[in-house]
């Protein structure tokens, strides 16, 4: 398993980029015994301003809480996408939602850009894409497993409205097929 983590999980106000690391830092505190850190910043619009979490996940204790280059972005917004890009570390993973992310720099040599068209799978699906943030964090879990499954399982039941548990739990399972069949390759760190 991993050692130390870097995530940076960028949207905007309602696709539940804050949520998903909430999520990856529950699962990993309190129900896989690690150690995390999680921040975040959003606009003061309730609706389409900056969004983003921080999550810093670690088999040690945290010092410092502050993530200065993230190990992944998981880009859900053309402007996150622009934020943090060029701060992912050389051999660090990007993810985006390919439905929304256009421009891609390509500045980049190294590292991985995986993407996954989550808002439009979470439309076919479900109706709408409010799901589209569970089935990146279903690629994100698949890349990194930085947390065991049945964390991130139990840890998005215990975020999300009792109403809302399958779908987004199934969206999460989604996610991680998808990027299974997209051939995605899991990752090593530490």
């Amino acid at each position: 398993m991993v050692s130390r983590l870097e995530v940076v999980i960028g949207g905007v106000g309602g696709q539940g980029s804050i949520l998903a690391g909430t999520i990856l830092g529950q699962a990993a505190v309190e129900l896989d015994g690690k150690y995390a850190v999680q921040t975040q910043a959003y606009s003061s619009e309730l609706r389409g301003g900056f969004a983003a979490t921080w999550v810093i996940l670690s088999d040690n204790e945290i010092i410092y809480p502050r993530v200065l280059e993230p190990d992944v972005l998981v880009a859900q917004a053309q402007d996150a996408l622009n934020r943090f890009y060029k701060k992912v570390k050389a051999r660090g993973i990007v993810i985006i939602d390919s439905d929304i992310v256009k421009q891609i720099p390509r500045e980049r040599s190294a590292g991985q850009l995986y993407e996954l068209p989550a808002t439009s799978v979470s439309r076919k699906e479900y109706g709408s894409p409010i799901a589209a943030n569970m089935i990146l964090v279903g690629g994100l879990w698949f890349v990194t497993r930085v947390v065991t499954f049945e964390a991130m399982t139990k840890a998005i039941e215990s975020n999300v409205p009792a109403s809302k548990k399958h779908m987004n739990l199934k969206a999460f399972e989604l996610g991680v097929r998808l990027a299974e069949s997209l051939g995605w390759e899991v990752q090593k760190w530490g």
